[in-house]
């Protein structure tokens, strides 16, 4: 399916100066105008407190761009979108504070043709958002606009459901993107292709044929200055209740009646439905000590940049959870997180049940672990099946090999930026890859049990977590190692 050109749009930036504009947000409207995915009716307005000029603002958009974009800059490309880059230095806390954002939104209908449609992209911390949004519906800007909410959703089940309150007080669901940048990833969609289009696949994919699910995302670096934001964060917040979670509703979700954005947020809305809430008993958390990531010795958590010396937040959280569903009853979804991990890896393991090995085991043969499919999310992005074979040679020996599949090798080409594919389709109006107000509020609902922190468990920088985890798999190790 070819993406279609969006109707025109000024896209708003709020918090344009910030990390999340550069790295990410710049770069993927830059690519998507380049690969002329964007209609020339177009313009970007960023807003902030920091004071900027309109070339101040193109000047650093430019550099972010040429650091951070996959396809670098073409400079005649720029010369056509450096034009459309607007800027309003602003706050959000008062009222009329967004007065002057208006003038500026007609002055960009009038120079671009963009016909008051808007999209607001709320880049800034959660603490903003209602501020934002209560501005907005001051000055009537929700009408005909779509508004973007970045993870997280909230901080616990009570703060979730306030903001979806106030979200609707001024929009209604149908424009609102709850943006989980894992779900815009090519190999996160690639899952639902891989099997639902695959018949070798799909009749395997149930309680009878697997023995386990593993979803791992595992980080090699550290809090990267952001300590303020991670002390009420961790990764239980960070990553379990947004990430994880929207991973394991698509390896788990039943066929749906159609592409369609509801059919498929109503089945992975069942998935949630279908999963008991997480007992403290099945919960693991980690905390990093000093320790070596590829030859260099890093700090621990307590010694980063804004962390409390005594900080029990956790950097690592191992769980073990499950679907109680036709499909899925007794089989156990682990899910695990980390900073200061080995190394960087987001990976899905699926481990199917042992073969009858009795044959074997007459012969005196030794049968290894069990066949798996492994899912690549991030580096490189592919598929992996593991299974038996004979060694080469007179004796009879047995060991695993593995078919792969990648993306780069098999298309010849990298696969796009998850928010590429993400700001387009907010502007298409395709709400598929968004997760809805009710999935949000579920997800905090089976983790609101186990949210109290306690003390964690120490692990060294560089390991793959604290001791106690491996616990938490027994008799199997973890598969990411």
């Amino acid at each position: 399916m070819t993406l279609a050109i969006p109707d025109p749009h000024v896209v708003v930036i709020f918090g344009a100066s910030g990390d999340l504009t550069g790295r990410k947000l710049m770069p993927a409207l830059y690519n998507l105008f380049a690969q002329e995915l964007l209609p020339d009716q177009f313009a970007v307005i960023g807003y902030s407190r920091t004071p900027l000029s309109d070339e101040q603002f193109r000047s650093s958009s430019r550099e972010n761009v040429k650091e951070h974009s996959r396809t670098g800059v073409d400079e005649r490309v720029w010369e056509w979108f450096e034009p459309r880059l607007h800027y309003v230095s602003g706050e959000f806390d008062s009222e009329g504070a967004m007065h002057h954002l208006v003038e500026r939104l007609d002055t960009c209908d009038e120079l671009f043709g963009t016909e008051g449609r808007r999209v607001f992209y709320c880049a800034t911390p959660p603490q903003a958002f209602v501020d934002i949004v209560q501005r907005l519906g001051e000055e009537k800007l929700h009408m005909d606009s779509r508004i973007v909410i970045e993870k997280p959703f909230g901080e616990d089940l009570k703060s979730a459901k306030e903001l979806n309150r106030t979200l609707h007080e001024v929009f209604n669901e149908s424009q609102i993107y709850r943006i989980d940048h894992y779900l815009g990833k090519e190999t996160v969609q690639n899952i639902l292709v891989f099997r639902f289009s695959n018949g070798m696949f799909e009749p395997i994919w149930n309680r009878r044929f697997v023995r386990s699910v593993e979803l791992n995302v595992a980080e090699d670096i550290g809090i990267e200055g952001r300590g303020k934001f991670y002390e009420s964060a961790g990764a239980m917040r960070d990553i379990v209740q947004n990430h994880l979670l929207q991973l394991l509703t698509v390896l788990a979700m039943e066929p749906p009646s159609s592409f369609n954005a509801e059919s498929i947020r109503d089945e992975k809305m069942k998935v949630l439905n279908a999963m008991p809430v997480f007992e403290a008993v099945n919960v693991v958390r980690g905390q990093y000590t000093a320790g070596e990531i590829d030859g260099e010795q890093v700090p621990g958590y307590r010694e980063e940049e804004d962390v409390a010396p005594d900080s029990i937040t956790e950097t690592f959280t191992a769980m073990k959870g499950s679907v109680e569903n036709w499909r899925w009853a007794g089989v156990p979804f682990y899910l695990r997180t980390g900073k200061r991990l080995a190394r960087r890896s987001t990976e899905v393991t699926v481990t199917f049940h042992d073969a009858p090995h009795m044959l074997f085991e007459e012969a005196g043969v030794s049968v290894p672990d069990a066949n798996k499919i492994t899912i690549r999310i991030q580096p490189d992005e592919g598929i992996s099946l593991t299974f038996d074979a004979k060694v080469p040679g007179p004796d009879m020996q047995v060991t695993p090999v593995t078919m792969d599949f990648d993306y780069e090798d098999s298309f010849m080409t990298a696969p796009a930026e998850a928010y590429e594919r993400l700001l387009h389709d907010v502007m298409d109006g395709d709400r598929t890859l968004f997760p809805r107000g009710d999935e949000a509020e579920r997800a905090w609902q089976l983790l609101d049990p186990v949210l109290e922190k306690t003390p964690p468990h120490e692990y060294a920088a560089g390991t793959w977590g604290p001791k106690k985890a491996d616990e938490l798999i027994a008799p199997w190790k973890w598969a990411l190692r």
